[in-house]
Parts: structure tokens; sequence; C-alpha cells
């Protein structure tokens, strides 16, 4: 059952994406400042330029290259502001200690009593570190979570769903088609081809920006990161010892128990005959699995209503007596495995999915590691902890001087000498990032690139300002040589270009013999040629490339047998006969819980549209949706 349900996420993250891609888009957090930047206004409260350049560097370095990304991410802006002002009206907003409770369910090591406030707001600190924000940006992003939870959650839970709609999808999904290929090559037609000194013109003039030399500048940069910074502070053994008691919680692993279990299923509305039945049938196979539990596998295998587990004999894994969202469901298995030893068989435990037998196969005991085998990751932490605080201190000398000394990188090396040794590096780039280079270079980032091939850079011969490329990742560059882009002339290449015009006049030819093909089929039937049957569906493209698979299943097939003619990538183009339809046997249990979510999240969208147009979106420039990403320091912290 577990299993089941799982296999099939992919298909429906791809339904919930299709329907709601604008909603179940993650950003982070931040800030609405009110300044002369302002885009919009939203019940009361201000976007800025500057929160959603930040909001859309949040998502990485090529972030911009997203269609319609700033207009996606500028509605989750909108919708954000939206719940800050509803829960405000409702005097719902989230406390302070609301939001201290949360942050310490996800790290219970800041509840330590022993640690003094400093420690305390090391910690703090540290954690947001790791999460790419301050502690002011953690704070509003977790204070977020709590409004959508609060708003959004009720609204989610309570939705429903026809069951005629959820057997309608199943039977989409769920449909098989068998098919037949007939592959018309376009390497059997290449021999055909005859090019001529016109073709070649004619294919060279409809594609020039195939053929040229890209635009390129050969620059300098400096980085300033705290990974740079970390590399460069040595840690004494005394303080990380230090941290190492005051948080011997992070370093204590949580005790253990593997678990298999046997399942007896009970439907969801079962009578309480049902019910009875189902529990009689387990107290007896409890006390069968008692009498040898070596024999617990072969028992599983033979009677547990878990086809998820049953072929591993009831294996489930390791848990353990902490919150865990990946074991939901199971909290009642949770609570009676921590009073078994290993090798102990439990009562049957009733759960959402029937009543479990459960064996404790195994049981690994709380274990604290000592202080020489995490030594490293405390000294790792610390330093990170302080590179993070260093940044702060340093990143606007850093951004001072490279604007106010714009003829070159070395003032601020100089500067910064005592503080921090920073290289003036090299590379040589194009407006786009390159595919061949590491796409976390920060010189390979498009917001970065952006500013290079800026008037000031390019023109003027500035430096760049300083751009935050990810959070504390800032790097300047200046432009040493610049290349415009040129056209590379015919003759140059001349063999590109035949091999191009080639190709296209051999797949043309395929395509005229495969539409003559495909007519005469469609007036009489004929299977000569066609290679074996494969059968696909909507979620099994049986081996063909996506386009191919796509065209299959979409095909109009009212009238069996039926053909379409789909060009299949890198080898031709094929005709395909789909010879028998079969619908699927019955509904997918996992489609019909999986589209209570979709059903779900579509009601909390229109919800929150509903929010939005309550909030009185005012527009004051709408024209900043559709601008370039513009070079914006200071972190994405939400403290402002």
């Amino acid at each position: 059952m577990f299993e089941y349900i799982r296999s099939h996420q992919r298909l429906m993250q791809i339904l919930l994406f299709i329907v709601m891609l604008p909603f179940l888009l993650t950003f982070r957090n931040f800030s609405f400042n009110d300044d002369d930047k302002t885009i919009a206004k939203v019940g009361g409260k201000s976007i800025s330029q500057v929160d959603l350049d930040r909001a859309l560097t949040a998502l990485g370095p090529n972030a911009a290259t997203i269609p319609d990304a700033r207009k996606i991410v500028f509605d989750r802006l909108v919708g954000d502001a939206a719940l800050d002002a509803e829960a405000r009206h409702d005097h719902a907003y989230p406390s302070q200690a609301e939001v201290g409770t949360a942050i310490v369910t996800f790290n219970p090591s800041l509840a330590n009593p022993k640690l003094s406030k400093e420690d305390r707001d090391a910690m703090l600190t540290s954690f947001a570190s790791s999460h790419g924000l301050s502690t002011a940006g953690l704070e509003a992003e977790v204070r977020t979570s709590l409004l959508k939870q609060r708003y959004l959650g009720t609204v989610q839970s309570t939705a429903f769903l026809p069951a005629a709609v959820t057997a309608r999808l199943s039977d989409y999904v769920g449909q098989q088609r068998e098919v037949q290929q007939l592959l018309f090559k376009s390497s059997d037609y290449t021999s055909q081809v005859k090019v001529t000194d016109a073709m070649l013109k004619a294919y060279y003039d409809k594609n020039l920006a195939l053929f040229q030399n890209p635009e390129q500048a050969k620059i300098e940069y400096v980085v300033l990161s705290e990974d740079a910074i970390a590399q460069q502070i040595t840690i004494a053994d005394d303080a990380a010892e230090k941290y190492y008691k005051d948080n011997v919680a992070q370093f204590t692993s949580d005790a253990q128990w593997r678990l298999s279990h046997l399942l007896i299923s009970v439907k969801q509305g079962a009578s309480a005959a049902e019910k009875a039945a189902a529990k009689d049938k387990a107290d007896k196979l409890a006390a069968e699995a008692r009498k040898n539990t070596a024999n617990f596998a072969k028992l599983v295998k033979e009677n547990s209503e878990d086809p998820g587990s049953a072929d591993t004999g009831g294996d489930l894994g390791y848990f353990s007596n902490k919150p865990d969202k990946s074991k939901e469901g199971f909290e009642p298995i949770v609570a009676a495995m921590q009073k078994m030893k290993a090798g102990e068989i439990s009562d049957p435990i009733l759960t959402a999915f029937g009543y479990s037998v459960v064996m404790v196969t195994e049981v690994k005991p709380a274990e604290t590691k000592p202080f020489d085998a995490v030594k490293q990751d405390v000294v790792a932490l610390l330093k990170k902890q302080q590179a993070h605080s260093k940044l702060a201190d340093l990143r606007d000398t850093f951004d001072h001087t490279v604007y106010e000394q714009s003829d070159s990188l070395k003032p601020v090396v100089d500067k910064l000498a005592d503080k921090i040794k920073l290289n003036i590096e090299s590379a040589s780039v194009t407006r786009k990032p390159d595919p061949n280079v590491a796409q976390n270079a920060p010189f390979n980032s498009l917001k970065f690139l952006n500013a290079v091939f800026g008037d000031d850079a390019l023109k003027n011969k500035h430096n760049t300002d300083a751009i935050e490329v990810r959070d504390g990742v800032l790097i300047s560059g200046h432009v040493v040589q610049y290349q415009a882009a040129s056209q590379k002339p015919l003759d140059e290449v001349k063999a590109q270009v035949t091999d191009a015009v080639v190709q296209s006049e051999a797949k043309a030819l395929a395509q005229k013999a495969a539409a003559a093909k495909l007519a005469a089929l469609q007036a009489k039937d004929d299977g000569t040629g066609f290679d074996a049957a494969k059968v696909v569906s909507r979620k099994d493209p049986a081996g063909f490339e996506a386009s191919v698979w796509k065209g299959l299943v979409k095909a109009d097939a009212t009238k069996l047998p039926a053909f379409v003619q789909i060009d299949v990538p890198g080898q031709g183009v094929g005709i395909f006969r789909i010879n028998r339809i079969t619908p699927p046997p019955s509904v997918d249990p996992s489609i019909k819980d999986q589209l209570g979510q979709l059903a779900g999240t579509q009601e909390a969208a229109i919800y929150l549209e509903a929010l939005k147009d309550k909030a009185n979106v005012k527009m004051v420039r709408e024209s900043a949706i559709n601008a370039p990403v513009a070079a914006t320091p200071g972190a994405p912290d939400g403290s402002n």
C-alpha cells in the first residue's frame, strides 16, 4: 500500500505543477521596504524593487532566465503581503514566542537550558546561516510559514473532489496504448540530396546567428565570500571543546528501532463487524508469530496486506521517537515500539491503515559522539559562524571601495588586506552563463554577467557594483579587454553549413515519404514493415523519446487501428500504428489521495487570490516587473 502510493509521486507532481504552478513555487520570505523604489502597495505595505530583486536572486544565479520569473516572484510577494495584512486584521499574527517555538522544533539544541544568551544567539545565527538567511530572515520565513499553515492549511484540509473526477483522471492516466513503429530514417535519404551553392547561401543567410563569433570580454574579478573568510579563520581547540560541551545534544544521535510489520488492512468507513474481524485475524497472527519469531518474515509474505513491504518481510526501516513527516500515520506504532526490545512482537496496533503486528528487529541506543570524532565539524561550524559575522562587517567596505575607486580592483584588495586576503582573478566570459563552467562559479552568474556587459563597465571601464550572486558571495569585476560579436564568413563555415543542409533536406525527403505512406495506410491498413508492438501510457513511455511519447498518448484513436506521423529526434520520421487501447482495471488509489491534495491546493490558491483582492493591491511601477535584474547589494534576510 505505502510503496504503491509513493511510486506514483512523479506523475502527480507533474499534474500539481501544471494546475498550480504560481502557487506551488516556494521562495524566500523578504521584508517589504517602503522607499522611492516602491513597485506596489499591498494592504498598506510596500513591495520595493529591492524586495523583488532579492527574491529573484535567492532562486539561484540564473533565475532571471526562467520565463516570466519576475512576474511569478512578484505574485508570490503580493500573496505573502496579503496574508500578512489579513493576519494583522484578524489579530492572528504569529507572536515572537510562536516563531521561537517553531524554530526550536527544527533545532532542539536551542532549547538547551545550559546555553548562555550569547551562545544561544550564536547557535541561532549559525542555524539561520546554514539556510542562507540572517536571524531576522529566518524568523520572517518561519512567520510566513505559520501564516500559510494557519490560513491556507485550513482551506486545503477541507477540500472535496467528486468521485467522478477521480475516476475520469485515473482512466486518463492509466490508459494503455499498443503501438507499432515504421521508421523512415533521414540517413537513408542523404544520398539523394544534391547540394547547390544557392542552397548553402540561403541556409547561411537564414541562420546567421548560428555562425557567429560570440561577444566576449576578458575580465578581472574579486570575490568576497563566507567560504573564503572561513578558510582564513583559526579556531582554538579549547573554543571548539567548549562549544561541544555546551551543545552536546547536537552531537547525540536519537535512539532508533528497526521495525517490520504484518498489516491486516481496514478500509475507511468499515463497519464495526469488519474491524472486529480484522482485529481477530491480527490477534491470531500475532500469537502465531510469537511461537517462532524466526518465521516472522515468512508469515508476513503469506499474510500481510501491505504490498509495499510484504515482499521484504515487512521491513519498514528505522524509526526514532522524534516527529518525522515521512512516518506520518505510524504514530501509534512509534509509541508502542519504545516499550519493546529487539526480537519482541507486539499486540495488533491500530493505525490509519489497519491493524499492524510489529516486530522490533534491531534497537540502536542513543549515542553521543566523542569530541575527537566531531572536532572537525565543530571547527567548521564555528568558522562559518565567525565568517558570517565578519562578512557583515566587511561587505560595506567592499561595496563602497569598488564603487568609489572604480578604475581598478586593486584598491579593494589593498584596503581589506589586514582583515582578509583577496585575490584578483581573471576569466573570459560572454553575456550568457557558460554551461561548461560550474554554475555556482560567481563569475558565471547571469546577474554578474549583466553587470559586466552593462554600459558603465563596458564603455566607461569602471568596476561593476558589488554583486551578491547568492547568499554570502559577493563579486565585483573589471573589463580588461572586449571583443564584439562578429559574423563568420560562409567560406569558413561551409562544411558545417553543408552538413546542416544535407540533414535538413534528407529529413524533408523522409517526411515526404512518410506522408505518402500515411495516406496509403489510412486508405487501406497494412501491417507490413512495422516493428514489434510496444505498450505506452501516460506513466510509461516504453523507451520512446519524450516528443514521440507525447504524440502517441495525445493522438486521436477514436477509430482503430489509428495512424499518426511523428518526427523521431535524431533519427527521422515515424509512422505509428495504434492497435489497441486498454483502460485501467480500477481507480488508482494514489490518484484519489493526491487529487484531494490538488483540490485543496487549488482552493487555497483561490482563497489567496481573494485575500489579494481584499488587500487592495495598488501598482506603483508596473514596468519594474518586466525589468532586467538589478544589481542589488545586501542579503535577502528579511530584516528591514
